[in-house]
This record gives C-alpha cells, sequence and structure tokens, in this order.
C-alpha cells in the first residue's frame, strides 16, 4: 500500500460506521419523560375516577383536563429548569472568560498542569497549553470542558426542551383518553390501549439505550400499570367513605 492510500484509507473504526448519537442535544430527556408522564399520570387520573364510580362523561373531562394542565405544566417546567441552567452556565462562563483576559497566564498554567496530570511531559504539556490558548474562544471552550464540563457551542436550549415536554406529554397523555373520544363507554379500552403505548414507550426508548426492547417495555408496563392499579383501589376507597 503507497504511502498515498495510506492517508485515505479510513480508520477502522470509521469502516465500522462507528459514529456516536447526539447525547446533548436537550430534546430526548423531556420529549421520552413527557411521553411516559403523560401516560402514567393520565391512565392513573382516569382510573381513580373511575374507581369512583364517576360517569363516563366525567372521566373524559378529567383526561382531557388532566391532558391540557399536564402539557402545559411539563412546558413551563422544562422551559424554567433548562433556562435557569443555561443561564448558571452563562454566567459561570463569563467568568471563566475574564480569568482568561486578566490572568491569561495563569490560566495556561491552569491549563498545562491538567494536561500533566493526564500524562503528558511537562513541556510539551506547556506547549499545548500555550498553543491551544492563542485564541480566546477555543481556549474558553477548552476551559469549560475540562472545568465545568460542559460545550458552550451545544447548551440545551429550554424552547426545545419545552416543545418537546408538551408535545410528547400530550401524546402520552391523549391515549387513554382516545377510546372514549371514539366512542367507549367502560374504563377497560383505555387501560388496555394505556398499557400498549407503555410498553410501545419503553421498547422505543430502548432504541436509544443499550437495554433490550422487551425489557425496557416490560419495565415500563409494569411500573404504569401499578400506578394504575393503586389509584384505581383508591378511588373505590375513597368513593366509597365519600358515599
Amino acid at each position: 500500500m503507497s504511502v498515498l492510500d495510506t492517508a485515505e484509507a479510513p480508520h477502522v473504526a470509521h469502516r465500522d460506521n462507528h459514529t456516536h448519537r447526539d447525547v446533548n442535544g436537550g430534546w430526548l430527556r423531556p420529549a421520552v419523560f413527557g411521553a411516559m408522564d403523560g401516560l402514567v399520570s393520565n391512565i392513573a387520573l382516569m382510573t381513580g375516577v373511575a374507581g369512583g364510580s364517576a360517569s363516563s362523561q366525567t372521566i373524559v373531562i378529567t383526561g382531557l383536563a388532566g391532558l391540557a394542565a399536564g402539557a402545559f405544566s411539563m412546558a413551563a417546567g422544562e422551559y424554567t429548569s433548562v433556562a435557569s441552567q443555561r443561564e448558571l452556565v452563562q454566567a459561570e462562563l463569563d467568568i471563566e472568560r475574564r480569568e482568561l483576559r486578566k490572568h491569561p497566564e495563569d490560566e495556561i498554567d491552569e491549563l498545562a498542569a491538567l494536561y500533566e496530570s493526564r500524562g503528558v511531559d511537562a513541556p510539551l504539556a506547556r506547549q499545548v497549553a500555550e498553543q491551544l490558548s492563542k485564541d480566546p474562544e477555543q481556549a474558553l471552550e477548552i476551559h469549560a470542558r475540562e472545568e465545568l464540563g460542559v460545550d458552550p457551542s451545544d447548551l440545551p436550549s429550554p424552547m426545545v426542551a419545552a416543545v418537546s415536554s408538551f408535545g410528547s406529554f400530550a401524546l402520552g397523555a391523549l391515549l387513554p383518553v382516545l377510546p372514549y373520544l371514539l366512542g367507549a363507554t367502560s374504563l377497560w379500552p383505555a387501560v388496555l390501549l394505556a398499557l400498549i403505548g407503555l410498553f410501545g414507550c419503553g421498547a422505543v426508548v430502548a432504541r436509544v439505550t443499550a437495554r433490550s426492547w422487551w425489557f425496557s417495555g416490560l419495565r415500563q408496563l409494569g411500573l404504569g400499570g401499578a400506578a394504575a392499579g393503586v389509584t384505581y383501589l383508591l378511588g373505590i376507597l375513597f368513593g366509597t367513605a365519600i358515599g
């Protein structure tokens, strides 16, 4: 193989399609959490009301109210929490930016010491630190990664988190209400569809994790089913006590 062929040959990892998924985009956690929460909270809310011998109309209204309230609450909570986290990170980045401007030599020493602690020879560590610190924005990014564990160019978006959470919660919460909207008069079609949805959500989540689809699906099915069963029993208990 010639030198040119060697230079152009892809690394073995790239030949094997060794790529990584986006784990910092800010959409996966709120989307997954929203869908699961929508399913579990709304089917639990509806079974609790049904356990108290409420009418089908009351159960539907309860489900729709739970959908709307939960979706807006989730969106507001996600937006506030992610925005607050982002503002905190930005404040810390401003501190680091000032330090780089006021005490550049101290920051170079700090970076060189970090590389030395990872096994790089002292002269080379100093040389690398000085080279990387020539560009202020690059220096800021490196210090942010090493000291704060964040990438300044890839901070989560509050709006993405809020929209993802709102949409996924609404979709999850709609499943147990759907049979009633299509003409069902009993709770069990809603429960069945919700349990299928829980298993499906768990199986889909397994596509972006290391778990098997059936394990993730059954885990979510068990947790959601337990929540619905407990609230149904509580509905019966409270309904009897109040009645």
